[in-house]
């Protein structure tokens, strides 16, 4: 097998493509590498940890044979980190493995696996359905959505973003079981109804892999227990988080009646400063007066505290209430708009986030528990 490609552009797809490959070790070594496979003039590169698979499509010249092998991830991604942007030729021996890349000024020598021993890719199962989304609209859903993702094996499902799609909007949710994301996409029209949890790990790499501005299709099929996402340039498989997502509009209080308007931008800050004075657990408390807010921090076992006042909007009785500061700067952080409203009960119910303006097609809510003062 022959083939030439240019290097930066084989650097730029691997990398991408090891995001799919587990960083610790793999339960099968295979799994440590690359499978490359010669395909007319396309190079084919996946890489995979069982569970997640992405492949990229890469436009090779002067191609001979055709056939598959595997490089390790590791060696590869660094050999093509210390070379310029150059043309690489690309040597296999069929019967050996032996590979031999060469570029201007010199070339090196590998040994490949066989890429028989790699895992084939699992075959769509039950009632299978195939839609598509603007590229644009799945990098919000999760941008929107991820940081909220909890990390206790113990509550698996809380481990992912579960879209529930309506034939007529896709929802968004996450939970660490301490906030919760609500995104409603209203201008999507999937005309069928699904639901499944997308583990965090996958949807990470999607969201790297799609232009969070674009509007080209995203070609998406699911199955019972799967997801495959497709653009021009790479494919996406993963399995779903197994386990029953929780009645996530049951949680949301509806009836908040105090509400507090803030520049996002000005509290974000504020919150940001006065925090690096918390205890280990981070609270800021919040004292809210009609035309002001009161940030305040403190650590006893240091010494140290802090106060900060910004204006506000509130239309209740004065209230205090205490959040843990890194939850409120990644919910402020995660709102795109210059205002943000915080919609009270009580200092012992939880707190509702939103921009001060949805955008059209949009509706976005993060609730938040609060700690005790």
């Amino acid at each position: 097998m022959k083939f030439n490609v240019q290097s930066k552009l084989l650097l730029t797809r691997l990398n991408a493509v090891s995001k799919a490959v587990n960083s610790s070790k793999n339960a099968y070594a295979i799994l440590d590498n690359f499978l490359f496979e010669l395909q007319s003039d396309r190079l084919v590169v996946t890489g995979s940890d069982m569970e997640t698979r992405l492949t990229t499509n890469i436009e090779v010249q002067n191609v001979e044979g055709a056939g598959k092998f595997a490089l390790d991830v590791k060696r590869t991604i660094n050999s093509l980190k210390e070379l310029p942007d150059t043309a690489l030729s690309f040597e296999i021996n069929d019967e050996t493995l032996a590979v031999k890349v060469t570029y201007l000024n010199g070339y090196y020598d590998a040994v490949a696996l066989s890429g028989d021993e790699y895992p084939e890719k699992a075959v769509n199962m039950g009632d299978v359905k195939q839609f598509e989304l603007p590229a644009k609209s799945i990098a919000s859903g999760i941008g929107h959505t991820l940081f909220a993702v909890g990390n206790d094996p113990l509550h698996p499902q809380f481990m992912g973003i579960y879209w529930d799609i309506m034939p007529d909007m896709i929802v968004y949710v996450a939970s660490d079981s301490h906030k919760l994301v609500r995104y409603r996409q209203t201008n999507v029209r999937p005309d069928f109804t699904r639901s499944f949890i997308l583990p965090a790990k996958p949807a990470a790499i999607l969201a790297s892999i799609i232009d969070r501005n674009s509007d080209d299709l995203v070609k998406i099929t699911i199955d019972e227990s799967s997801a495959t996402f497709e653009n021009a340039d790479y494919q996406l498989s993963c399995r779903f988080i197994n386990g029953r997502y929780p009645n996530y509009n049951s949680v949301i209080p509806e009836d908040n009646p105090y509400t507090m308007a803030v520049d996002r931008q000005t509290l974000l800050n504020a919150v940001r400063r006065v925090a690096v004075f918390a205890n280990v657990g981070g609270l800021v408390r919040l004292d809210l007066s009609p035309d002001h807010v009161v940030l305040t921090s403190q650590d006893v076992d240091h010494s140290t505290s802090a106060e900060e006042t910004i204006a506000c909007e509130y239309n209740g009785e004065p209230m205090n209430i205490g959040f843990k500061s890194a939850d409120v700067i990644d919910v402020v952080n995660n709102i795109d708009c210059d205002g943000v409203f915080l919609k009270l009960l009580d200092p012992a119910r939880a707190g509702v986030f939103s921009p001060s303006e949805q955008k059209a097609g949009e509706d976005l809510i993060v609730l938040q528990m609060p700690m005790m003062i």
